[in-house]
């Protein structure tokens, strides 16, 4: 895999057709905006591929006692807040 390249926004804007055809051979691009990165054109195969949801069962107990022994008391008085 290549590394992306990095274009101010200008550039990018002024390169728009020749960034997507990079991206339909693979290769990413990322538009800073001062120095910062902002957005990026990447391959949508490689998009699609990043959004795959993973299993939170890692985590599965972690928040364990969280709310107290009564957890739902702890829920509704924190949702009474917003009432006031």
């Amino acid at each position: 895999m290549r590394k992306p390249q990095y274009l101010g926004v200008e550039q990018a804007r002024s390169q728009l057709r020749a960034l997507l055809v990079e991206a339909m051979k693979g290769r990413s691009t990322v538009i800073t905006r001062h120095g910062k990165s902002v957005a990026a054109i990447v391959p949508i195969d490689r998009l699609a591929a990043s959004g795959a949801q993973r299993t939170l069962l890692a985590i599965a107990g972690s928040g364990k006692g969280l709310w107290g022994a009564n957890s739902g008391a702890s829920i509704r008085q924190l949702r009474g807040e917003w009432d006031r």
